[in-house]
């Protein structure tokens, strides 16, 4: 039995704010290292929707950082601290460049990823030499309390009426218990109760789950 919770419905919208990052025992090591330590060399894991790029944006921001968005030269010229989010999309050479350039400068780099790294298939084996160097930072997949949060600040957000506790509970009972699954069920209910101009109901939802 989920232990139910009673809720203001106010998150704040202010999308760089850590306070909006919710944090319990899934990502509570990534955080604290992130965010509370001085940690140089980070490499964050984890799954799709679990807040990777969020938590990047936050250490960003506290760190005085750069985003790398293909502006190699331009990083190269510089000593700034380094954010590579999701860094599978671009080129590993160029990326095993910045990073040796933010060690020499003694500066700090961030790089994310969904899979940990003995589960990449690197094009460039220096990279992954380089990266098996870095503090391994996981979030893992959500629990009850984590699933329980998300839930409901995704209603919150298209605006559901939740009229009962009953009905986090069937969800979560039910659905896809990772993050991409409680993205996507929230999203097919918010297009059903459009289509059939209906509130949030137990019988709404067994239509689909």
């Amino acid at each position: 039995m989920i232990k139910q919770k009673s809720f203001n419905y106010k998150f704040n919208d202010k999308k760089d704010n850590e306070l909006n990052f919710f944090v319990n025992k899934t990502n509570f090591y990534a955080f604290n290292a992130l965010i509370n330590n001085d940690t140089k060399l980070s490499f964050l894991y984890g799954p799709k929707k679990s807040g990777k790029s969020y938590l990047s944006k936050i250490w960003l921001k506290k760190n005085n950082a750069i985003e790398y968005k293909n502006n190699y030269e331009e990083l190269l010229d510089l000593h700034n601290n380094i954010l590579i989010d999701n860094f599978i999309f671009y080129d590993q050479e160029k990326i095993f460049h910045i990073v040796n350039n933010c060690i020499l400068n003694d500066s700090k780099v961030l790089i994310t990823s969904d899979n940990k790294i003995n589960e990449i298939n690197f094009e460039f084996k220096d990279l992954s030499s380089r990266l098996k160097t870095f503090s391994n930072l996981e979030i893992n997949q959500p629990n009850d309390e984590m699933l329980l949060t998300i839930l409901t600040k995704l209603l919150v957000e298209r605006q559901f009426i939740i009229k009962s506790n009953e009905i986090f509970e069937y969800i979560i009972r039910r659905v896809d218990r990772t993050y991409e699954g409680i993205n996507d069920i929230v999203k097919k209910l918010d297009i059903l109760s459009l289509e059939k101009k209906r509130q949030l109901t137990i019988p709404l939802i067994k239509e689909i789950l």
